[in-house]
């Protein structure tokens, strides 16, 4: 059987990090958070890329660090993906072989969980508005991850259950390691 993998895909602060880490010790998989490894790779931190390089150097890091991870899996993996990630269409079309999660949170709810780490999130904007604003521009592309779960109100625990689900549903890969049945659309949560 080939290789697994599942891309956990929203906005800052919606829980990739913290899910997908429980996610892979309850699976037993590998976790690879992106921006860590873009970091690791860069030697820098993304805010420091930002400062530095400016967004469009970022992305393009972003892009080519997803690639090699992608080319690099050798063992089955949850990855969290960066908020802005999924928002290029190079990257979706990059991972539409594999099943992608978008975690949704309420603009408010993802406002107050970015506070405490605000410094390090170079797209965060200090005035409510603006932060509500990208996340509604990059919103479109984060709804066409396979599936949609509603946050609000869960823990890790019951999100990670919800997520092992899904992936059962989704069944055995085929000897690529692609779901085969990845096309199908689930979505679970409150409607929005």
């Amino acid at each position: 059987m080939g290789v697994r993998a599942v891309f956990l895909v929203g906005f800052m602060a919606s829980g990739k990090t913290t899910v997908g880490e429980e996610l892979a010790r309850r699976l037993g998989w590998d976790f690879v958070d992106l921006d860590s490894a873009i970091e690791a790779r860069e030697r820098q931190t993304i805010a420091e890329i930002f400062r530095d390089s400016g967004e469009s150097k970022f992305r393009i890091v972003e892009a080519s660090t997803l690639g090699e991870l992608t080319d690099a899996l050798a063992r089955d993996t949850v990855i969290a993906l960066g908020g802005g990630t999924f928002a290029n269409p190079e990257n979706r079309e990059l991972l539409r072989q594999w099943p992608s999660i978008f975690l949704e949170a309420p603009t408010e709810e993802l406002w107050k969980r970015s506070m405490k780490d605000a410094g390090k999130r170079p797209l965060r904007k200090d005035v409510l508005a603006e932060f509500a604003t990208l996340y509604e521009q990059r919103r479109p592309f984060y709804r066409e991850a396979t599936v949609t779960i509603v946050t609000s109100g869960k823990d890790p625990a019951s999100l990670c259950a919800e997520i092992e689900s899904i992936l059962q549903i989704w069944g055995k890969t085929d000897s690529s390691g692609t779901a085969q049945n990845h096309s199908a659309r689930f979505e679970t949560g409150e409607s929005q």
